[in-house]
């Protein structure tokens, strides 16, 4: 048996003369929380579009939740949960009138019963007549996630969701994530937060439209072919500043009382690092913030 949610192979889209999406395949399987990178501009978006049959690609085929992309497009979208960057809902409407519409739009039985479960489950019951415009954008967020996975898909797929919200939001808003994946919900999920990208099974990395590295966070960090050191004393503020200039040196940044140096190059690196020989070094596994750098600089470079 496939336990393939998403499988889709050499996916197309171009707008005009522009080529967004370029031979792209990807398999997610079910239960996976799989993250999407990329800089803006990388396809993310645009593939995720196609996956819920809201754009029809050029070329390329495969399956989303055991439906043809192409030619199933409009049953995909009624059993995916699809959570755009903008929030989307009637501002004046309550939580309960918005997810009661919702739920009317998927002609659900029970509605009234299911609009009550999935209040309770993401916190909003004592919020079900506050009005979704005085919401915070942390409660908005919870507001869309319940109406995405109100009718219960198989599938959901989040477009950096938590952009503009506080940090404990974001952790709430993927606490309930990683319980819905534990109970068989496949996520694909868009961000830009590295600390979002590790709480993922498995990350899928964009450039120019094609995936150049995909796995785990700390296999994609060793993929990289990143070199990375790290040192601690007096100022590291002054070093990291003269670091960036001089060759080898991709990124050197501090982290509360510790430098950070990366780059490829492991003889120009450690000639860099030298002339600081007043700070005490260290070699470290790569951070994936690091990796997220190389790859867009790698991007920028290329022809």
């Amino acid at each position: 048996m496939n336990d393939r949610v998403i499988d889709v192979r050499n996916l197309r889209k171009s707008f005009g003369a522009r080529k967004v999406v370029e031979g792209l395949s990807l398999q997610v399987e079910q239960g996976q929380i799989c993250g999407f990178l990329g800089a803006n501009g990388s396809g993310k978006t645009t593939t995720i579009r196609m996956l819920c049959g809201l754009l029809v690609p050029d070329a390329g085929e495969g399956q989303c939740i055991g439906f043809d992309i192409i030619r199933q497009a409009p049953l995909i979208r009624r059993h995916v949960g699809y959570m755009t960057q903008k929030f989307s809902f009637y501002e004046d409407l309550t939580v309960f009138e918005n997810l009661d519409f919702v739920a009317s739009v998927y002609e659900m039985r029970n509605r009234r019963a299911a609009v009550d479960d999935i209040m309770v489950r993401m916190g909003l019951a004592d919020r079900r007549n506050q009005l979704a415009g005085e919401l915070s954008g942390g409660w908005k967020q919870r507001l869309a996630l319940a109406a995405c996975v109100l009718h219960q898909p198989k599938l959901l797929l989040l477009d950096e969701p938590t952009a503009g919200v506080d940090a404990k939001a974001r952790r709430e808003f993927w606490d309930l994530i990683h319980d819905m994946a534990g109970e068989g919900l496949t996520v694909l999920v868009s961000t830009h937060y590295m600390d979002e990208a590790e709480r993922c099974n498995r990350i899928v990395y964009l450039a120019n439209g094609r995936i150049v590295v995909e796995g785990g966070a700390d296999q994609v960090a060793r993929q990289s072919g990143l070199i990375t050191f790290e040192a601690t004393g007096q100022g590291i503020d002054n070093a990291a500043r003269a670091l960036r200039r001089m060759s080898g040196v991709e990124a050197a940044a501090v982290f509360g009382h510790a430098l950070h140096v990366a780059g490829t190059e492991r003889e120009s690196l450690e000639r860099a690092i030298r002339s600081f020989a007043n700070l005490e070094w260290r070699e470290v596994e790569p951070r994936l913030e690091d990796v997220f750098i190389h790859m867009l600089s790698v991007k920028e470079a290329a022809p």
